[in-house]
């Protein structure tokens, strides 16, 4: 499961499908250098993104490899 206190960059190394998660929501984090040390809530934050709304999307992404 995908929390908002985890790594993006770890969290896309782990689980390439969330990229298009990700940018489905404006956040182009795999070309940001900051991804390797920016939690998920923060970035949400930033970029004014609804936290609740991208954790779902990334839980149901992973969620597809675990059925």
């Amino acid at each position: 499961m995908i929390t908002r206190e985890m790594i993006i960059a770890e969290i896309i190394a782990s689980n390439p499908k969330t990229i298009s998660v990700f940018r489905s929501f404006g956040l182009d984090c795999m070309e940001c250098q900051i991804a390797d040390y920016e939690e998920v809530e923060h970035g949400a934050g930033v970029h004014n993104v609804d936290i609740k709304k991208l954790l779902k999307a990334l839980n149901e992404a992973i969620s597809d490899d675990q059925d």
